[in-house]
């Protein structure tokens, strides 16, 4: 396949969650939010990228521009961002690297409740151990093995 033949693929199957958030500058929650559902051709990105943002809270926020939100405004904007072409599997790089506790927590209970709901498969990578224990199955990679790690 060619570049534009995975990046079709990816923008199509895949959703990512990025640590550092990498919303655009220059365009506003709504428009980041509804980029992808644009690639897509889909005529509802605006109606499902409002949707998505009242869903993570920021319907308020949603004609600001990422440097105006906070960094946990900005997580939700790329949580939103991530679920609106309902991907069938999602990443999440360190989703909370970025965030205080507080946050954190509150983004991480949004991203398993859309995770829930859209019946999206989930990889999270993550060096906090209570965030792993959240997850189904985990995995530890430790000097380049990778092992299960049974949690009860």
């Amino acid at each position: 396949m060619g570049e534009d033949e995975r990046a079709g693929l990816r923008n199509q199957y895949i959703g990512f969650v990025f640590q550092a958030f990498h919303l655009l500058p220059g365009f506003t929650a709504l428009e980041n939010v509804m980029l992808p559902l644009e690639i897509n051709t889909n005529n509802q990105a605006k109606a499902i990228a409002n949707s998505l943002l009242e869903r993570v809270g920021l319907s308020h926020r949603a004609n600001h521009y990422p440097t105006t939100l906070s960094g946990g405004e900005q997580q939700r904007v790329a949580i939103a961002r991530a679920f609106a072409t309902t991907p069938p599997l999602l990443l999440a790089d360190e989703p909370t690297g970025n965030l205080d506790t507080h946050t954190g927590s509150k983004i991480i209970d949004l991203l398993f409740e859309l995770n829930r709901e859209q019946g999206t498969a989930l990889i999270l990578v993550t060096h906090d151990e209570s965030l792993s224990e959240k997850c189904d199955h985990c995995y530890h990679l430790a000097e380049g093995k990778l092992t299960t790690k049974p949690y009860v």
